[in-house]
């Protein structure tokens, strides 16, 4: 049995892992999705982790998936628990597998402010976005977000999300190391807002793999549940 603990991104929704979830815990798998405090200009990413430690509690080895903003949150759980294994100073457990899904991959040292800039992000969406036949780069979340979400699944998060905080992004936060554990990175392929091939790139250059590739788009597990749960499962020797 595995333990999955599964992050989410802007927002904090805990509710946008619910169809992947399901079919997790439907295999006989522990699956935690975590709700952050995305509303609270005065929580970063050490908060998400205390907050999703927490959650995880003492359950052993778990596989640790980051979806969007939730990929530094992820990268630096999957590292505290690393290191608190090689010191003592806590449960002696280690991180199975860190999946990032469609995710800000962070470089070590970088503050997820940052990351706009320092990935090409900005100027590989605008590419895109003219690619796409628009003018307009600036958010649109219908487009960029819920475009091939199914319209019940979209009408029922409209009441889990909340507003994301600027928290993460002006703390001071960087990584201060890659975990030393096995990482898998997932990129939609219809992502509209971290764009495929831009994504592609990171996951070479960031995170030392190749990427998988999955149809579906910038929220993966709402779209396309049951190719992200072959992915995960298939990372995790299943």
């Amino acid at each position: 049995m595995t333990t999955w603990l599964l992050v989410p991104g802007a927002g904090g929704a805990g509710w946008y892992w619910h169809l992947v979830a399901d079919r997790l815990r439907a295999r006989g798998d522990t699956a935690i999705a975590v709700d952050l405090p995305a509303d609270d200009p005065t929580a970063g990413i050490p908060r998400y982790v205390e907050v999703a430690l927490e959650a995880l509690g003492d359950r052993p080895d778990p596989v640790v998936v980051g979806q969007s903003l939730g990929g530094p949150t992820a990268a630096e759980i999957a590292r505290r628990i690393q290191d608190t294994k090689r010191s003592g100073a806590g449960p002696s457990r280690a991180v199975r597998h860190l999946v990032l899904v469609n995710a800000m991959i962070p470089a070590v040292g970088e503050n997820p402010g940052d990351w706009w800039s320092d990935s090409g992000h900005r100027a590989a969406k605008e590419a895109a976005t003219r690619a796409a036949g628009r003018e307009d780069a600036g958010f649109d979340e219908a487009w960029e977000f819920l475009h091939d979400v199914p319209a019940d699944v979209a009408a029922a998060g409209a009441e889990h999300q909340r507003e994301q905080s600027g928290g993460p992004f002006s703390d001071g936060w960087s990584l201060p190391a890659w975990p030393d554990v096995p990482t898998t990175v997932v990129v939609g392929r219809d992502d509209r807002f971290f764009p495929a091939d831009f994504q592609v790139r990171l996951a070479r250059e960031r995170a030392g793999v190749e990427p998988h590739v999955l149809p579906g788009g910038h929220l993966l597990a709402l779209a396309n549940p049951d190719g992200l749960v072959r992915v995960l499962v298939d990372a995790d020797g299943g």
